[in-house]
């Protein structure tokens, strides 16, 4: 019988111990030795009381508090306190997150992983309440000994396939993300395909389709008005008509697509974004008109017939095409007089042509041969061919809308009603016609009225100079060269209008191969070039001009365009050399370096064998220009002075001497010059600095009498309103 030794406590290395030699023994041989906490031990114990005491718990009910039934409630108490608190304990260590048990630590781990591997080696089960049927905390008391080797493995298990599942949702991330990439990339090839057919309004593209689209335009304005007049042109090509209708059809709707594709600028940009573009194009007028343009009237052909061609009328609200084709063209030819010119006639052969048309339906519908205004009987052969009808129709508006020859007088009232329109757009036909060919004749001579005007001043000059009729014969024939050769023009004035960055691309374009053709210059900066390219001047000289002569100060050099230059001796005939095209002379007299023997004079004489073409740059320019770069004038005098010790014609002494004084008296002028600007300034700023001064002094003068007047309170609003007109009168 199993004995509870409750008289006395016990230190917490001692245990409680109700035990059997059997029980000993058998713990014993299956090896279940076991380190025991106090806790443990106690609960184990309690339940071997539980178990003991279950059998006699009928018979001691009445004493429930005293002796062993007492003891038996307390420890029963104590056991299902205990197995309520592990079974929370256990469910909290049960949690599935692999996360959590990385971070607990290889400890807990352990002690989790040997309870698992302890109750799945005994064949515990448990209730999901999580605790066991028969031994609540029976699964504590178990070796941990030697299950330390499987647990390890189980764990090694348990991270790579935890590692496996986070590479596999890497990887399907991964792919998310690459879809979504392709998809973005696809949006922006399908951008980039849109941008594609954006038309540009100032390509030579949309130019041609302008052409295109202007043929149909014309078509209608012209034949439309015509088939509706004259029934047997409309009825004996009817094919031929409803062909080219539909045809012109067709090229209205593709119209329609291309200015849904036509760009425009916005913020100087040309814009390509699909939805811009429709917006923008069905905000205006002209989508309205399109429209309208494309709207199948001509479907009542179904039930009036074929004979009304005048249903397809809307087709003319497309004339803006037309429009904008002749100011394209206008732009783009070299002939843009001739064109207005032509232009012009096209309009009013147009207007002459529906009135003819008109005059026709008119007479058809008062009758024809009524009265003598109208057109006659069509009944009598002579005017019942269609050629005559409609040349006789042309004629009678030609002559009423230039008010030139005599018409038929009108009759009934609806004929003077037309006539006197007729007249009143006839006088305006011929103000336009007036105006405008004499303002393109006098537009096409303007260059040579003005070139004209200048011979006539030099002319009247000379006359009234007395000057000799060779040399006056040279001026003249110099002039007769430059308007034969078309070198009248003066290309500062030409270009004053265009940006200087445009500028220095013309003349780039122009003069830059001439002058990288110079030995000095071939080496120089882009920037250098360029300025020097903006300031070369055109010169023309006559057969036996001299260019220069020895002795002569130079202030420029020169680059030959075209034409052939002679080195003369002093009597002008004996040549030396010939210069000709891409030759140049003078560079070294412009750069006025130091130690020159002949310093900056000409040393050879240069003569024109016939008319020559030169550029001509300046010292000034040059010098202004290498103002900026300093390095490149250092360059270009280094240059120099080895072609001057070439041709020996320099003085090393005179070089490595100092600075030149006439060099240090320009500077000093030039200092002198800047010193006299700032004590202009400066006197300028005192005066208005002691005028202000004085003007403060005056007020605070004011301020004070009034503070000594009406005390030290503050001015009130109408009195510091009434001194305000008073300053403005003393100021």
């Amino acid at each position: 019988m199993a004995k509870i030794n409750t008289q006395h406590s016990y230190p917490g290395t001692h245990r409680l111990s109700v035990r059997t030699a059997d029980e000993d023994i058998e713990r014993i041989e299956n090896g279940f030795i076991r380190t025991h906490s106090l806790c443990e031990d106690t609960s184990s114990e309690l339940q071997r009381v539980v178990s003991v005491e279950g059998g006699h718990l009928s018979g001691s009910q009445t004493s429930s508090f005293t002796g062993r039934g007492a003891m038996a409630r307390l420890s029963r108490f104590v056991v299902s306190l205990r197995s309520w608190a592990t079974r929370h304990l256990h469910h909290e260590d049960q949690r599935p997150d692999s996360f959590l048990e990385r971070i607990r630590g290889p400890e807990l781990i352990e002690v989790s992983s040997r309870q698992s591997n302890i109750r799945s080696f005994l064949g515990i089960r448990e209730h999901p309440g999580g605790v066991n049927s028969q031994w609540p905390l029976a699964r504590f008391n178990v070796n941990y000994s030697n299950n330390t080797n499987e647990d390890k493995k189980e764990e090694k298990k348990e991270v790579k396939e935890e590692k496996k599942e986070e590479k596999k949702e890497e990887k399907k991330e991964e792919k998310k993300d690459d879809k979504k990439d392709d998809k973005k990339d696809d949006k922006k090839k399908e951008e980039k395909k849109k941008e594609i057919f954006v038309i540009d309004p100032s390509s030579n593209m949309y130019y041609n389709w302008l052409t295109i689209i202007a043929a149909p335009v014309f078509y209608n304005w012209c034949m439309l008005v015509c088939r509706a007049c004259f029934d047997e042109l409309q009825i004996d090509h009817i094919k031929v008509w409803l062909f080219l209708d539909y045809c012109s059809d067709v090229i209205y709707v593709f119209d329609m697509f291309v200015r849904f594709r036509t760009g425009f600028l916005e913020q100087g940009l040309l814009v390509q974004d699909e939805k811009k573009l429709r917006d923008h194009y069905t905000k205006t007028v002209q989508f309205k008109l399109d429209v309208m343009s494309l709207l199948p009237t001509d479907l009542a052909y179904l039930k009036v017939g074929l004979n009304y061609p005048e249903l397809r009328f809307n087709r003319l609200l497309r004339i803006s095409r037309l429009f904008e084709f002749f100011d394209r063209t206008e732009t783009r030819t070299n002939y843009p007089n001739m064109f207005r010119i032509g232009n012009l006639v096209l309009y009013i052969l147009i207007i002459i042509h529906w009135n003819a048309c008109i005059y026709f339906a008119i007479s058809k519908l008062i009758g024809f041969g009524t009265d003598s205004w109208v057109y006659p009987n069509i009944s009598i052969p002579e005017y019942g061919r269609l050629s005559r009808k409609y040349i006789y129709s042309l004629y009678w508006s030609t002559l009423t809308l230039t008010t030139i020859g005599e018409t038929p007088p009108p009759v009934k009232d609806e004929e003077y009603l037309f006539v006197v329109i007729d007249f009143l757009v006839g006088v305006l036909i011929f103000a336009t016609i007036v105006g405008n060919v004499g303002s393109m004749i006098s537009n096409m001579n303007a260059s040579r009225a003005e070139f004209q005007a200048k011979v006539d001043s030099i002319k009247q000059y000379m006359h009234f100079r007395k000057v000799t009729k060779d040399l006056e014969a040279r001026v003249i024939k110099w002039f007769d060269y430059l308007w034969t050769n078309k070198k009248t023009v003066d290309e500062k004035e030409v270009l004053k209008n265009l940006p200087d960055k445009l500028k220095a691309e013309i003349a780039i374009n122009v003069h830059l191969d001439t002058l990288k053709k110079v030995r000095i210059f071939q080496d120089c900066e882009a920037g250098l070039l360029i300025e020097l390219v903006l300031k070369l001047k055109p010169t023309v000289f006559s057969p036996g001009d001299y260019i220069c002569k020895k002795g002569d100060i130079g202030r420029e050099m020169y680059i030959i365009k075209e034409g052939k230059l002679a080195v003369v001796a002093d009597d002008g005939i004996t040549q030396f050399v010939v210069l000709s095209d891409g030759s140049y002379f003078g560079e070294i007299s412009i750069l006025n370096i130091k130690g020159s023997k002949s310093g900056n004079r000409r040393t050879a004489n240069i003569r024109s064998i016939g008319y020559s073409d030169l550029f001509c740059l300046s010292k000034d320019d040059l010098m202004e220009a290498l103002t900026e770069y300093p390095e490149a004038k250092k360059a270009l005098e280094e240059k120099g002075r080895q072609i001057l010790m070439k041709d020996n014609l320099i003085d090393e002494e005179a070089a490595k001497a100092g600075a030149d004084p006439k060099d240090l008296e320009e500077k000093i002028e030039r200092l002198e010059t800047a010193l006299d600007t700032l004590q202009t300034r400066f006197a300028r700023l005192l005066a208005e600095f002691s005028s202000s001064q004085q003007k403060v002094k005056q007020r605070l003068a004011r301020v004070e009498t009034r503070v000594k007047k009406y005390g030290s309170g503050t001015l009130s609003v109408g009195e510091a309103e009434a001194e305000k007109p008073e300053e403005q009168k003393n100021n």
